[in-house]
């Protein structure tokens, strides 16, 4: 640094002001009562801090078990005109004038909004083609069989339908495979 500017950092503490000094020549009972004054408003402090944290605490236990009580809500209500096709089904199965033919077609309409209200909540169906190639992260294999002219590891038949839930297996289809 050159001289001219030593001198005006000099020149520039020299004017800055002290910053406000403390009083040691107080009175030991006005510091004493000071500082209990100032205790006081940090305890009070922290029991605010410890009733909000508290009051959160339960605020967000009691949101969470009404959200326990109404998560099967939708889910329930989906259901609710399945069983009353299903109702509506047996009372016309034990109706004079019942026909085969109609209860089988209530029946399989019911099913289908069954599986309709089940995948609108994330469930698919495993239902493997005959032929379709054999995956043992779908299907489970009840017995292998020979089969002529059918190249090895095809599904030859389906006994029940598998599930998936969200992505994951929740039951695998049931299948006979070729040897």
């Amino acid at each position: 640094m050159s001289d001219e500017e030593n001198n005006e950092i000099e020149s520039e503490e020299e004017n800055a002001t002290p910053e406000a000094e403390v009083e040691t020549n107080e009175d030991p009972t006005a510091l004493l009562e000071d500082a209990r004054n100032k205790a006081d408003e940090h305890w009070n402090e922290l029991l605010r801090a410890r009733a909000d944290m508290e009051n959160l605490r339960r605020r967000q236990s009691r949101d969470l078990e009404n959200a326990h009580k109404r998560a099967l809500d939708k889910f329930v209500t989906e259901l609710l005109p399945i069983y009353d096709s299903m109702e509506l089904g047996l009372n016309a199965a034990n109706g004079e004038d019942a026909s085969l033919d109609a209860v089988r077609e209530g029946l399989d309409m019911t099913m289908k909004m069954f599986l309709s209200s089940l995948a609108k909540f994330g469930l698919e169906t495993v239902n493997p083609e005959e032929g379709d190639a054999f995956d043992p992260e779908l299907h489970q294999a009840m017995g292998m069989t020979p089969v002529e002219g059918v190249e090895a590891n095809k599904i030859l038949t389906v006994a029940q339908k598998g599930f998936q839930f969200n992505g994951r297996l929740l039951r695998p289809a049931m299948v006979m495979v070729s040897q």
